[in-house]
């Protein structure tokens, strides 16, 4: 992250190697935000694969609402 931007406090990670959990990632993640309501500032999409499994994860670097 660049000097300007800002500090985080946590860390949120969301990360699934199923099919069918990677779907159902979007829907966990935007119900965490609309519960939370983070500030988030900053994130790290990541896809990782071998010969059985991909594994897609969300990072998300937040402050927890005050």
């Amino acid at each position: 992250m660049g000097e300007e931007e800002s500090m985080f406090s946590a860390v949120k990670v969301f990360s699934e190697t199923k099919a069918r959990e990677r779907a159902d990632l979007g829907a966990k993640i935007t119900s965490w935000i609309k519960a939370e309501k983070p500030e988030i500032v900053d994130k790290v999409v990541r896809q990782s694969s071998d010969n059985a499994f991909h594994c897609l994860s969300f990072v998300f670097f937040y402050n927890p609402k005050k």
